[in-house]
């Protein structure tokens, strides 16, 4: 058997033995140094010629050092624990109240509101009398037309149509391959 003093000079020998693991630990950081080294990282950047080398390091975060509360990394609970579980009855209950709500269609003032919202007139946008236009949109004076979205589409299926019966050499009227576009 061994006495108290033997005892704490093997727990102090396995605990200095420890320390001499964490050696490589900067000032201020909590743990190991986890960092890989640059052939182990997998993240790397396209050097030239078909080769590649291993990416920069990621800095070093700023909280480096400093102990997080666990409140602000876990998830913390919204209501009273057991809240969510409702008995059959309260849950029968409750559904049977939501049901009538539904029904109601709530009180004759909120009816009257929602009413009289629909009803009411809709502002108009009014442009302000400064705004000039850039002449990008929608159709402008000059020439060259430029056509909108749904316009192109039109014009590029009208030409993939036109190109398939070339290539399956069919025959059918101009008129077929005119894309409608109001001009």
């Amino acid at each position: 058997m061994r006495s108290f003093n033997q005892f704490l000079t093997i727990c102090e020998a396995i605990y200095d033995r420890d320390k001499k693991s964490d050696v490589d630990l900067e000032v201020g950081k909590i743990g190991k140094e986890r960092k890989k080294t640059a052939p182990e990282r997998r993240r790397t950047k396209a050097v030239g010629g078909g080769k590649t080398a291993p990416a920069k390091e990621y800095k070093p975060r700023k909280d480096i050092g400093k102990q997080r509360q666990a409140s602000t990394r876990v998830q913390q609970p919204e209501k009273a624990r057991g809240s969510a579980a409702l008995s059959p009855r309260e849950a029968q209950r409750k559904a049977a109240l939501e049901r009538r709500k539904g029904k109601s269609g709530g009180s004759k003032k909120d009816l009257e509101k929602a009413a009289s919202k629909m009803l009411s007139k809709k502002k108009t946008k009014t442009v302000d009398p400064k705004y000039k236009a850039t002449g990008k949109a929608g159709h402008t004076g000059t020439s060259k037309r430029e056509y909108s979205r749904p316009e192109r589409q039109k014009l590029r299926r009208a030409s993939d149509r036109l190109l398939s019966d070339i290539k399956k050499k069919k025959e059918k009227p101009a008129s077929h391959y005119d894309p409608k576009l109001g001009e």
